[in-house]
């Protein structure tokens, strides 16, 4: 039989939270409770939204720039947003990282370069990807990180 260990009055819980939010419901869910995560352990949240470079790069010049800056106003709609629930819940340590490019590559890249010890994403309502797959499912393919994918 193995020794008990003493309890530890420690957080063992994550130190940086990844979590990707693209202004979906589940997205969002998912945003909240890496929030409530990161506020009880005290751990870094990193809010990443990810815009698709196909998306751009199948527009117009024109069109390419209206997306890009859509996208920097859906970020600073998050920002503000998330800046109000920190006056509510203070006690989280966040940034919000704003990419262009597949979702998949840009969250494994970020939560490889801040040394994620979870990633929370958004179960996907989308019916194509029980074919090609999620991006939880990808994420969790990876098996780097911890993944938690919120309904």
């Amino acid at each position: 039989m193995s020794e008990e260990r003493p309890f530890e009055p420690v957080s063992d819980g994550p130190r940086v939270i990844v979590v990707g939010v693209d202004g979906s419901e589940t997205s969002l869910r998912a945003g909240a409770y890496a929030w409530g995560l990161a506020r009880r352990s005290g751990a870094r949240l990193i809010l990443v939204q990810v815009t698709p470079m196909t998306t751009i790069s199948t527009l117009t010049a024109g069109g390419a720039a209206i997306m890009r800056e859509t996208a920097e106003e859906l970020a600073e709609e998050l920002r503000a947003e998330l800046r109000r629930v920190a006056e509510q819940m203070p006690g989280v340590r966040y940034e919000v990282v704003l990419e262009h490019g597949d979702a998949v590559t840009v969250l494994a890249r970020i939560a490889d370069e801040v040394k994620a010890d979870a990633v929370v994403v958004g179960a996907s309502a989308k019916a194509g990807h029980r074919f090609v797959g999620s991006v939880a499912i990808r994420l969790v393919r990876a098996g780097r990180w911890p993944v938690t994918v919120v309904p």
